[in-house]
């Protein structure tokens, strides 16, 4: 889901453009059943300006009118940047990671606090996000059911067209050698200190971990 922002100079013939968009953000958004908070706040929160937000919210409204979006809604949009696997299952597990309220929604908010971590956090932060993304049920740790779920979502997403020589249950293979790794004490899960360790020292573990940032 990639997403292309610019910075735009100031210049002072650009005043009476800057309030015709605040004049059209704030008649935009009577109009939807949620409204989100004020730029202001958000660009507080997060590592966006509050132009790129401004741009982030038209986009985000001329996808999901109400100013919402459902799991099936989400799914849809999602399928459209993968048309040669099947994204719905790893859709499903990415749509449950930024619905941090868990009500079945994702609001703008919730959306560009997500975004703003993957595409300008720090590394720790990414790997944080990428933890939560993983630990399906939420109990603060991963086992390998649940890792295998995630990367045998992503090679279903991917599509048969990108790993065309894949045999036997290579998911299983690849969630075996992370946890090799991770595990360090053989425990049967791993903790987001184990996972982060693990990923920071391990090169080609870190490149697949970051696999998310390539499927956004």
């Amino acid at each position: 889901m990639g997403v292309v922002l610019g910075t735009f100079p100031m210049h002072t013939k650009q005043v009476d453009y800057r309030r015709r968009d605040k004049i059209d953000d704030e008649l935009e958004m009577t109009m939807v059943c949620h409204r989100p908070e004020g730029l202001e706040q958000l660009e507080a929160q997060t590592n966006f300006t509050k132009r790129e937000l401004q741009i982030l919210y038209r986009g985000f409204k001329n996808e999901c009118p109400s100013g919402v979006v459902n799991e099936e809604t989400f799914k849809h949009i999602y399928a459209q940047f993968f048309p040669h696997g099947d994204a719905s299952t790893y859709a499903h597990y990415l749509f449950n990671a930024f619905d941090t309220t868990n009500n079945g929604s994702i609001k703008f908010e919730e959306f560009v606090m997500g975004l703003s971590t993957l595409l300008r956090g720090t590394m720790r932060e990414k790997l944080e996000w990428t933890f939560h993304l993983y630990d399906i049920n939420n109990d603060g740790y991963i086992n390998r059911e649940e890792m295998t779920e995630i990367v045998r979502a992503i090679y279903d997403m991917m599509g048969k067209y990108t790993y065309p020589a894949l045999k036997g249950d290579v998911p299983k293979q690849h969630v075996d050698a992370f946890f090799q790794k991770m595990d360090k004490n053989k425990a049967g899960v791993v903790t987001l200190e184990e996972f982060i360790v693990a990923c920071q020292e391990d090169e080609m573990m870190m490149r697949s971990m970051q696999l998310f940032e390539n499927v956004m």
